[in-house]
């Protein structure tokens, strides 16, 4: 139950109606796109400017009660969900887009605004918003930041961090800081970005905004194996071509696909389809195109299709775009894993990744980016099933592990949240972690900007070796001693 003094406290900057503490309400941010990692949160704010953010933040950091900031829940790493008796700071109200400057090629925005309105929104100046994930359609920006969001179009674009050119950001306590890029010395912007809301939560950011291209051309290419199309990819790559997108579908994606409102036309007797983007000037864009159908044609290719107008290169994006959400045609939960390996060795990984669905006999498929090695196995689950979930975590375990040792890393775009805190030992030292928890404990000493997320806690960072000292002391401060918090 909710304290009646902080209830009290809160209403004196956030209307009644506003604030949540019926636990079925509460119930529904529980978890976010990531089924897999649930927790539990006593109250939900639904925030609707600054002054609200930070009239909560300074209530509940008094009251040393932690909060963690939500837009639309669409992540897939457990980054949102609530841990250790967080409050949820719901900020998908705060969507203003307070300005396009098309001179400088900046929009400043507000941290709920939908990732894909800020590009139409830009579009009206023959502009737009690079980063593109796939929940485009639904994910905020203000989440973007805190994941560092990617998306097909980053392979040539970049990450958000290359688009963000500053943030103002509420540190928990209360302290409003605009950050901003190349001001010299440190690039506390860049620290931020991709934090997961663990060090503060944006209000507002200033974003870079890049020319809508000149000439588009859009290809897919089909092939008898799955291997043949990470070939493709490395062929071209090979040849010195930089398309704006290079991703791939595996069969069971595209049987999905094909069976769901999302439908593309991909064919589906391939066992992979490989979607190819360039843009640029015309001349150049022709010239790539020659180079690419060249590269990409294998013995293994069957089918090379090219989008001959826009609603052809709209169609064949729907697939592509909507191929999380077709997955629900096959089990009612979906762990979509994110990792990134080497490009050269993307056709081993894959062919291990697969090895393993079989050993733990899970239903498995695979969509991804694979211009930059980031992949995307999904293992369609019934998360009411505790063997089926045991399977698929004992399954994601193993591939990340897999992943790691061919030279790669544990996220592409996704982030750690929950699902990946405890593999951090997996690519960072002992000593590494703490420099890292150093960094967080300068910039929230109470620890209460969305606890139990990124760098390992407890009994699995003791395990790990990692000896986090301070903030182990502060957990069994709040919790007890490690050995007594459930894992």
């Amino acid at each position: 139950m909710t304290p009646k003094p902080i209830h009290r406290k809160l209403q004196e900057g956030v209307p009644k109606h506003r604030i949540l503490t019926d636990e079925d309400e509460c119930r529904l941010y529980d978890s976010d796109g990531l089924t897999l990692h649930r927790g539990e949160t006593p109250g939900v704010l639904l925030l609707e400017n600054e002054a609200e953010v930070v009239h909560s933040v300074r209530v509940l950091a008094a009251a040393g009660i932690p909060f963690v900031a939500r837009g639309a829940g669409t992540g897939l790493s457990g980054g949102a969900v609530p841990m250790e008796g967080a409050w949820v700071f719901d900020v998908h109200r705060m969507r203003q887009i307070i300005e396009v400057d098309p001179l400088q090629r900046t929009a400043v925005i507000e941290p709920g605004v939908i990732n894909l309105d800020l590009d139409k929104a830009a579009s009206a100046h023959g502009l737009r918003f690079a980063p593109d994930p796939s929940s485009q359609r639904a994910c905020t920006v203000g989440g973007n930041i805190a994941e560092n969001s990617g998306g097909p179009h980053c392979f040539l674009h970049g990450m958000t961090t290359r688009h963000i050119q500053a943030i103002r950001t509420v540190l928990t306590d209360g302290t409003v800081v605009d950050l901003e890029r190349d001001g010299g010395g440190i690039d506390w912007r860049g620290a931020f970005i991709g934090s997961e809301g663990t060090f503060a939560i944006t209000t507002r950011a200033t974003v870079r905004l890049v020319p809508r291209p000149p000439s588009v051309r859009t290809f897919l290419v089909s092939y008898s194996s799955l291997v043949a199309s990470c070939e493709a990819v490395a062929a071209i790559i090979a040849a010195g071509l930089r398309p704006a997108a290079l991703e791939i579908l595996d069969k069971m994606t595209i049987s999905a696909v094909e069976a769901s409102v999302f439908r593309a036309g991909y064919p589906v007797d391939a066992e992979a389809v490989l979607l190819i983007e360039l843009e640029g000037l015309p001349d150049e864009v022709e010239e790539a195109a020659v180079a690419v159908r060249e590269a990409a044609h294998l013995d293994e290719t069957i089918g090379f299709e090219e989008a001959l107008d826009e609603p052809s290169r709209e169609r064949l994006w729907r697939g592509r775009k909507g191929a999380f959400g077709a997955m629900g045609r096959i089990a009612t939960d979906l762990y979509v894993l994110d990792a990134v390996v080497p490009r050269t060795r993307m056709a081993q990984a894959i062919s291990s990744i697969q090895q393993i669905g079989r050993q733990h006999n899970v239903v498995l498929s695979n969509v991804f980016h694979a211009g930059d090695g980031n992949l995307h196995p999904n293992i369609s689950f019934d998360s009411n099933d505790a063997q089926q979930r045991q399977q698929v975590l004992a399954a994601g375990d193993e591939i990340l592990k897999l992943c790691v040792s061919l030279g790669g890393t544990l996220s592409g775009e996704h982030g750690i949240g929950m699902e990946k805190r405890d593999h951090m030992p997996l690519i960072f030292s002992p000593e590494q972690l703490e420099t890292q928890m150093l960094l967080r404990d300068a910039v929230d000493p109470t620890g209460l900007a969305n606890p139990g997320k990124i760098l390992p806690t407890g009994r699995g960072c003791t395990e790990a070796g990692f000896r986090g000292a301070a903030h182990l002391e502060r957990t069994e401060q709040i919790l007890g001693p490690a050995d007594e918090i459930e894992q």
